[in-house]
């Protein structure tokens, strides 16, 4: 993050790249939370994305912000916003499980399911970490599936981190509620990185 002091004041036991690490775990524990209730699942990574964004104006990132931003968020658009991935998500499953019954074309099928569903996986998560994702989902998912279509490398920088927080969680349980803070800083710094081109 370019705006961001890299020299320790005085007192400070670690430098400002150790307490950014120490904002985005804490910031990922309040998100996985947060998102327990799964239809908050995508109000909760916004609101990671936008405190994690303040940190470049030196805006703390602290529970207290965090939980303030966040009750601001659970309105009706949210809990769609929560709905419709939550729904996604069941119907991907379903499709790849149907997929596997041995019907005819069920190979192709299932790779045009996986590619729609990766397709809407990255608009979504891109949606979550643009800032209009904190008034306006609409202008957010317009905007994210532009994005996902014009950068490619955003877009599988994207699937990257989702295939690693999804790793993290798979391999050692309790990663599971640390990494959406490391997703949330990845959204973050691939939305930041397509501003700034």
């Amino acid at each position: 993050m370019s705006g961001m002091r890299t020299t320790r004041e005085p007192g400070e036991i670690f430098g400002p790249r150790m307490t950014l690490f120490a904002d985005v775990l804490s910031v990922g524990l309040a998100t996985a939370v947060a998102s327990l209730p799964l239809l908050t699942a995508p109000a909760a990574l916004s609101t990671a994305c936008e405190i994690l964004r303040g940190t470049r104006e030196d805006r703390p990132a602290t529970a207290g912000r965090y939980v303030r931003l966040l009750r601001q968020r659970l309105r009706a658009g949210d809990l769609l916003a929560g709905l419709a991935a939550v729904t996604g998500v069941l119907l991907t499953l379903a499709d790849l499980a149907l997929a596997r019954t041995g019907l005819p074309g069920g190979p192709a099928f299932a790779a045009v399911a996986a590619a729609i569903a990766a397709y809407a996986a990255v608009t979504g998560l891109r949606a979550c970490g643009r800032p209009e994702s904190l008034t306006d989902w609409p202008a957010a998912v317009r905007a994210a599936a532009r994005d996902t279509a014009r950068d490619p490398g955003g877009s599988a920088l994207v699937l990257l981190a989702l295939a690693t927080a999804a790793l993290c969680a798979w391999t050692m349980l309790p990663l599971a509620f640390l990494a959406p803070g490391p997703l949330a800083m990845a959204l973050t710094a691939i939305g930041l990185r397509g501003r700034q081109k």
